[in-house]
């Protein structure tokens, strides 16, 4: 496939979350197209383990949503920070753990038709917990699950968040085996 070349980029809107960009490309028959996405800095997104096999989930509002989701404990990585400290610090944010070892998994981009949001996914070995410090915009409750339970949760729809299911999928096999199978 031929790449499109750009012609301009500006900033729509800036706040300290993400970025509101329009490009315009030059079109395969010469015309000018016009894209309008969202940009952020990236994100990190944790699977933290305590030492009896539990994972660490957040129960949190969603507010575009209008309901509770569960999810990995995660966000946004500012401005210059280094990718692991951030790991670091929103799990110690959002579930009060404290880890001895962080892995790296993997990394995607959970919706690059509108937004370049890459999200590295972490594993997390927990070795202290004390009260989560959720900043002013975040209502968060703690949740403990196993990996199988986890599979249930995903396959009955009681845990939805795109990003969450995503990481699931690259860490998985590290609790379910290579090729485990979901009954």
């Amino acid at each position: 496939m031929q790449r499109l070349k750009k012609l301009s980029e500006e900033v729509v809107h800036d706040n300290p979350w993400w970025r509101c960009k329009h490009d315009t490309f030059a079109r395969q028959d010469g015309a000018v197209g016009h894209y309008y996405y969202g940009e952020t800095n990236g994100m990190v997104l944790l699977v933290p383990v305590l030492d009896n096999g539990q994972i660490v989930l957040v129960m949190q509002y969603r507010y575009l949503l209008d309901r509770v989701s569960i999810e990995f404990p995660g966000g946004g990585i500012k401005t210059g920070q280094d990718v692991l400290l951030a790991a670091k610090e929103e799990l110690a944010q959002e579930t009060g753990c404290r880890a001895h070892d962080f892995v790296n998994v993997g990394a995607f981009e959970p919706a690059n038709g509108f937004i370049r949001d890459r999200a590295q996914v972490y594993l997390a070995y927990v070795v202290e917990q004390d009260q989560p410090e959720p900043d002013e915009t975040e209502q968060i409750e703690v949740i403990y699950r196993y990996p199988d339970e986890i599979e249930e949760m995903i396959l009955h729809g009681d845990i939805w968040d795109g990003e969450t299911m995503a990481a699931w999928s690259l860490v998985r096999h590290y609790f379910l085996g290579q090729g485990a199978e979901i009954t």
